[in-house]
């Protein structure tokens, strides 16, 4: 039997296979390293002295949200020892042979563990990376069987880091929920019982890396995301709609954060849900580490308030579970019309090159056909 393949393996061979291969629509426009520094630096010293800063970085944080949906946070309380911690085991674990990564392997319907890609069920192509993922909160619910146990510390260092990450994200929730005229833990209550997801990407130098994507176009469906990536680049986003991209700006120990789906229906539109992806290179790896926060399956969808003449962009409340579901069949829907818009594309395609070349036989004289 030949030995289990892993992407990074597949990248040390220079093996690049055409289930990675994007439509000429999706792949890269801008490059991993061209950064631009349009998504806000905002620094969260002094965020809880009530008469202090608070005003002025609510602000800051309020107009992101209104804008992009996107913004950086630095000086924000998470320990740095803490994340050098996770990034060390992280990149440990990646530099594992296949078959010591694929001991977690999460195929076959396993909540947790590592996979490759992970795009979703029925789309034809695959996204460039290698993730490790495992859930966190409700604590309760965590399953260590599907956590990686190696390399050793992983487990301990982990849980620390999901702690300090589920208290930012809370923070970072009142400021909006103030924001919006309400008490400051309404978004965190709107969660019901806050579910958290780790994921621990990982990008190996790809051999053509104009030709797909690390993590395609999206929006996370969650409340709210915070991503610690590395400095090599290539988290992506845009807020038109996909016509102008552009390379967010690696900051040194900074948290990337991206408003969801749900924190995007809470405020009815006024917050943007980040519309972003991944593109990767052909010089060097990269790593990046995603804490999503998401409610329950069973917290109602549906704005927390209406401003003065607004309608609601829901039509009825819903459970959060039913909007994934309704998020996730779009999604496969769209992949399912591109994918036979291209299959007949090809077969008019052929069918052109075959009328010309009957054509082109025709015009023939007798004497050059039966030569």
């Amino acid at each position: 039997m030949a030995p289990a393949k892993t992407l990074t393996s597949l990248a040390e061979e220079k093996i690049f296979e055409s289930r990675f291969v994007r439509d000429e629509d999706e792949r890269p426009k801008v490059a991993y390293n061209q950064f631009s520094n349009e998504i806000p630096v905002i620094s969260l010293a002094g965020i809880d002295e009530v008469d202090g800063r608070r005003t002025e970085i609510c602000k800051k944080i309020v107009d992101a949200c209104e804008d992009w949906g996107i913004f950086q946070v630095v000086d924000h309380g998470v320990d740095t020892k803490l994340i050098s911690e996770m990034t060390g085991l992280a990149k440990e674990f990646f530099a594992f042979p296949p078959e010591e990564k694929l001991r977690f392997d999460m195929t076959g319907g396993k909540k947790g563990g590592f996979i490759v890609s992970s795009h979703l069920q029925g789309e034809a192509v695959q996204d460039w990376r290698e993730i490790v993922t495992y859930f966190s909160y409700p604590i309760r619910n965590r399953d260590y069987s599907r956590w990686p146990d190696k390399p050793e510390g992983w487990i301990g260092v982990t849980e620390q880091y999901s702690d300090q990450l589920m208290g930012l994200a809370c923070k970072l929730l009142e400021v909006l929920s103030e924001a919006m005229g309400l008490e400051k833990e309404a978004l965190t209550k709107a969660c019901v019982d806050m579910d958290q997801k780790v994921v621990v990407n990982f990008y190996p130098k790809c051999p053509q890396p104009d030709m797909t994507l690390g993590l395609k176009r999206h929006t996370d469906p969650g409340t709210i995301t915070l991503l610690l990536q590395d400095q090599v680049g290539g988290l992506q986003a845009t807020r038109d709609n996909g016509k102008t991209w552009i390379t967010v700006q690696p900051v040194d120990g900074a948290f990337v954060v991206n408003l969801g789906d749900h924190g995007h229906f809470l405020s009815n539109g006024r917050f943007k849900n980040a519309d972003h992806q991944a593109v990767v290179n052909s010089n060097q790896s990269r790593l990046s580490i995603a804490t999503f926060q998401n409610p329950a399956p069973e917290a109602i969808v549906y704005p927390l308030k209406l401003r003065e003449g607004e309608k609601s962009v829901l039509e009825e409340p819903i459970t959060f579970a039913e909007m994934y579901r309704r998020k996730m069949s779009k999604d496969l829907e769209l992949a399912r019309l591109k994918k036979l818009a291209k299959e007949e594309k090809e077969q008019q395609q052929l069918k052109l090159e075959k009328e010309k070349e009957k054509t082109k036989l025709e015009s023939k004289p007798i004497e050059e056909i039966l030569a």
